[in-house]
């Protein structure tokens, strides 16, 4: 692992990009085998049958939510360990209210598993968006690209074509839905908060940000490395059983003024102007733009930097890791040589 010591981070040594290893099977892989084998025609027919049929029918949001948890109680994902900062233990039910996302209120999310997602749709029935680092604009996803962006590889900008908007829109668009964004941009092991993208910024003031972690036991669910489907796959069904540690913080606001200064002209300029180039195909994609014109990191005020700053330090301490200096971009150097490891 030496010659990928350049992906650890220089402060702490974390190596937040790097697979987390199994345990060994020994003479129970018969019995992982078995596990496997049952499990996986369950988990086949019930998300092909949610996915491409249930999920478009008008069939209320308790129903669907109930076939999530069958999806989620599949794999033996039956242990949810939920802790709120505010609320003591054994008084939820009675003073949740204020401490836990509502409708128009703004998940910042970590994000290391396709059952991130997942989760996060069984509980709050969310809407889920793609955050990239050179941009304060989102992309908008279904709860199906979600869980497979987790798998997906790592895009410093928006695809050809992306439909790009901002929390604010959103927030004013669906007031009855609560929007998910995974700042950080891409996936981790989880034992490492990455530097997030500044699209929380234009989340208006008066908005919830709830930052929840979410972690996993045993660990080696979460997806740092790309494409790898079918080790995801026997991880998550081989065993008996998995727990998800699940932690909200304390709400924070965006109380930036960037909101109403240069950050919201320049966005809104992008807006139209992909709007133009989408009345024009023989125009430069929209994405391929805002790629060039967002070549440097985007500016941040102090302002700006505090709030991404509380929201990374509470995921941070929730998931009881550290944050680290690596980007986004070195992940997608750390995926290329990983590649080429044989």
């Amino acid at each position: 692992m030496e010659k990928y010591s350049q992906f650890r981070d220089r402060g702490s040594g974390i190596a937040p990009f790097f697979p987390v290893s199994s345990t060994p099977a020994g003479i129970y892989l018969p019995v992982h085998i078995f596990l496997f084998l049952v499990k996986l025609p369950f988990l086949i027919a019930i998300s092909t049958t949610y996915f491409l049929f249930l999920q478009w029918f008008p069939l209320g949001s308790l129903f669907k939510k109930a076939i999530l948890w069958m999806i989620l109680g599949i794999p033996g994902i039956w242990w949810i360990d939920l802790q709120i900062d505010g609320v003591k233990k054994g008084s939820l039910a009675k003073k949740h209210e204020g401490h836990v996302p509502e409708p128009g209120n703004v998940i910042a999310s970590s994000f290391t598993s396709p059952i991130d997602s997942l989760y996060l749709a069984a509980i709050f029935d969310p809407i889920f968006t793609v955050s990239y680092p050179h941009t304060r604009q989102v992309q908008c996803i279904s709860l199906f690209g979600a869980i497979f962006r987790a798998l997906a590889k790592p895009q410093e900008y928006p695809p050809k074509g992306a439909k790009m908007t901002d929390l604010r829109t959103l927030v004013a668009e669906h007031p009855t839905r609560v929007i998910v964004v995974f700042p950080e941009c891409t996936t981790t092991n989880g034992r490492g908060i990455m530097p997030f993208s500044p699209s929380l910024l234009t989340t208006p003031s008066q908005t919830k940000i709830f930052p929840i972690s979410l972690r996993y036991t045993p660990p080696d669910v979460t997806t740092p490395i790309p494409g790898q489907y079918w080790a995801f796959m026997w991880n998550l069904l081989s065993q008996h059983s998995h727990c998800i540690r699940v932690r909200i913080a304390e709400v924070v606001y965006n109380n930036s003024k960037s909101t109403d200064a240069a950050g919201e002209r320049k966005d809104r300029y992008l807006s139209n102007f992909m709007d133009t180039l989408g009345e024009d195909s023989t125009t430069t994609s929209s994405s391929e733009t805002l790629a060039s014109m967002n070549d440097q990191s985007v500016e941040l005020s102090p302002e700006e930097k505090r709030v991404l700053d509380k929201v990374g330090e509470a995921l941070a301490r929730l998931g009881r890791v550290k944050r680290v200096g690596l980007t986004l971009r070195d992940k997608v150097a750390f995926v290329q040589a990983w590649s080429k490891r044989k």
